[in-house]
């Protein structure tokens, strides 16, 4: 019963989408910020983040309505644009476990 909770849960899950450039200080202390917080709870591990590198999928990121890397979607919804704290990477993960 515990497997099915858990699947039906993960299911339930929203997937946050994560637009960066490879170059940008501002992706990079966001990434560091997702390992520091994926660190410290276990639960943001289940967590489904597609990373999308926009200046090698820009088919894809020009199907999103955004300006500023980093940019944070939950399914299909922006949820934050531009630099973040480590602080905001965990309400943006916590909003995803809702």
């Amino acid at each position: 019963m515990v497997k099915l909770f858990c699947k039906l849960e993960m299911l339930l899950m929203k997937k946050i989408i994560y637009f960066y450039l490879p170059l940008c200080p501002f992706c990079h202390e966001a990434d560091q910020y997702l390992k520091e917080n994926i660190n410290e709870n276990a639960r943001f591990k289940e967590l489904e983040i597609i990373r999308i590198n926009e200046a090698k999928e820009v088919k894809v990121a020009n199907s999103y309505d955004y300006y500023y890397v980093p940019c944070f979607w939950l399914d299909q919804q922006k949820i934050h644009e531009g630099p973040v704290t480590k602080a905001k990477i965990k309400e943006i993960l916590l909003m995803a476990l809702e």
